[in-house]
């Protein structure tokens, strides 16, 4: 695992929690440097004052905010007055459902591992993965991650503490003016639609889907290192609206052809008596019948274990 972002403590009433956190995503995408195409020499980018063309030291520069046609200008140790206390701790304030957070929220996600070798600490942080392994809640806490403080949300993954950045309720952008498509639509559109969802439902796998642009991207680079032309490919035809909706729902459906569905005419999901074997059923569904259930410790469940825990309780 790379090195630490932070280390600190995770706080739960009077538990403390010695931790360290960990980017639990990594940066694939493929980088490259300012060139000048003539001779291949690397860009710099300097800073120039506009109204005295000479290059300025960092130490001259100053931060300005426009506010109300006023440009207001503040120093770095203005700026700096204004910064949260650099605590070590992450505080646990609350607790919510999972379920009652929109993922719009979510932000950028982390590890929280154990430090130190006391067994004391480690008991500690073990206690935390097992009792909130057990619900479906999502620990709510604050802390600071180099200048600036963050709402976050702590829950289990993998038998690891999994911290998410969360992002303020004024940040998401309100959907009010958004034209969403008029009326709604007539009932035999809709069941076509339900009936099209459902023949192209399958079980997420998140090893299925690749970036194919960074795969592309880097076949191209290798090509260009062997001294091969590059040409850009002929561009497709941007495809025509559609204009007779339920004629273009039946050809879809017709050319998935046998594919099926689980929807509720073919015993599916909505069809709680219609004899479906559980085991058809999609992680997700399983999940929502464990949650309605009320099975513990579902949310770290695999979809075998789900089908378990559902069949023990029948």
């Amino acid at each position: 695992m790379p090195r630490a972002l932070w280390n600190g403590s995770l706080s739960f009433g009077l538990v403390n929690v010695p931790v360290a956190l960990h980017s639990a995503v990594r940066d694939l995408d493929v980088h490259f440097h300012q060139l000048h195409a003539k001779d291949g020499a690397r860009i710099e980018m300097r800073r120039f004052c506009s109204e005295e063309d000479r290059e300025v030291d960092l130490d001259e520069i100053g931060s300005g905010y426009d506010l109300d046609g006023t440009q207001v200008v503040l120093t770095d140790d203005e700026l700096e007055s204004l910064s949260p206390a650099r605590t070590r701790t992450i505080e646990i304030a609350s607790f919510v459902d999972l379920a009652d957070i929109d993922p719009l929220l979510f932000d950028h996600p982390y590890w929280l591992v154990p430090t130190g070798e006391s067994q004391g600490p480690l008991r500690a942080y073990r206690l935390l993965v097992e009792v909130m392994g057990g619900t479906e809640r999502v620990a709510l806490g604050r802390f600071v991650l180099r200048t600036k403080e963050h709402l976050v949300a702590v829950r289990v993954r993998d038998g690891l503490l999994a911290l998410t950045t969360m992002r303020f309720a004024d940040e998401v952008r309100d959907t009010d003016g958004i034209d969403a498509g008029g009326r709604k639509p007539p009932k035999e559109q809709l069941d076509q639609a339900v009936a099209l969802v459902d023949a192209l439902t399958v079980d997420w796998d998140p090893s299925a889907y690749e970036d194919r642009y960074r795969k592309r991207l880097q076949a191209i680079v290798r090509k260009k290192q062997q001294g091969q032309t590059i040409k850009a490919p002929a561009q497709g035809e941007q495809p025509s609206p559609t204009t007779d909706l339920m004629a273009a729902l039946r050809k879809t459906l017709d050319e998935l052809g046998g594919r099926g569905g689980r929807g509720p005419s073919e015993g599916g999901a909505g069809d709680a008596d219609g004899g479906q074997e559980l085991d058809r059923l999609s992680r997700d569904e399983l999940y929502q019948r464990a949650r309605e259930a009320d099975v513990p410790g579902r949310s770290s469940m695999s979809k075998d274990e789900l089908v378990g825990a559902l069949t023990r309780g029948r």
